[in-house]
């Protein structure tokens, strides 16, 4: 059995991997942590009823009494990198869906993985249907080049543009190489009107307003033609059976891997 912490567990997205792992048969939920709720049963927070396991404040003090061997963090921008620090010198695994981590941090935390000989997931998305996203953009910005980007979430996201836009253009940049888009010199008669430009002109557009969860759509244009390929998370369960792949793959790895598609497509 794998043991698994949450962090980040009375959250949104924490709320539902708390559940997901509750219900699996090959891993175990062996805690929960988060800075709200202390003391609170998780179970009763999710809406399971009580299942015996309080929601603890403190994660060095979690992991030194709990001993997992995964934690799955989703916490918020300005503590992941930190807490991903915590659990590897813990000796654990993490798995980090927490989004704005810089590449800074990434490198940092990339070799503390490789320096305790323990596997790290760090995955800006964890549906499969937007890794595919992803996957189906690189090949066709070989033939579309000129590409940009809109992603909505909902308005408590307090990060823009999302993680997995950034990913996104990444791999398109570098899919791209030598290239860039738009004109030498642009007026916005609004600031910001073009969105955020990435690497090589690609521009970011992000969307915030309640009723979103999810959602990144990619515009590929060509001469007289478009090409849109979109993905939408419904609902949060739509990231869950990724996380639990996550957690299963961590176990058997060495160093970070960014990007869960790095463990489940092949080139």
């Amino acid at each position: 059995m794998i043991r698994v912490v949450v962090s980040g567990a009375a959250g949104r997205m924490g709320k539902e991997v708390v559940k997901t792992v509750w219900h699996a048969e090959d891993v175990e939920l062996a805690g929960a942590v988060d800075a709200q709720g202390a003391g609170v049963d998780i179970g009763i927070l999710t809406g399971m009823g009580e299942i015996g396991i309080t929601v603890q404040q403190n994660l060095d003090e979690a992991l030194r009494n709990l001993q997992p061997h995964v934690v799955v963090d989703f916490t918020a921008p300005q503590v992941v990198a930190e807490n991903a620090r915590t659990i590897l010198n813990h000796g654990v695994r993490p798995v980090v869906g927490t989004t704005g981590l810089s590449s800074s941090d990434i490198n940092d935390l990339s070799k503390l993985a490789q320096e305790k000989g323990l596997g790290c997931v760090i995955a800006p998305n964890f549906a499969i249907g937007a890794l595919l996203m992803i996957k189906f953009a690189k090949e066709a910005v070989k033939y579309f080049p000129h590409v940009e980007i809109i992603e909505q979430h909902h308005d408590q996201k307090v990060d823009a543009p999302s993680g997995t836009a950034i990913k996104t253009a990444e791999v398109l940049a570098g899919q791209r190489g030598d290239f860039h888009q738009g004109l030498p010199t642009e007026t916005e008669s609004l600031p910001g009107a073009r969105g955020a430009e990435f690497d090589g002109g690609i521009r970011i557009h992000s969307v915030r307003l309640p009723g979103l969860v999810a959602h990144q759509e990619v515009i590929l244009g060509g001469v007289g033609q478009t090409l849109k390929i979109r993905h939408d998370s419904i609902s949060r369960e739509s990231f869950m059976p990724g996380v639990l792949m996550a957690v299963r793959k961590v176990i058997g790895i060495e160093g970070l891997v960014y990007g869960l598609e790095n463990l489940i497509f092949e080139d």
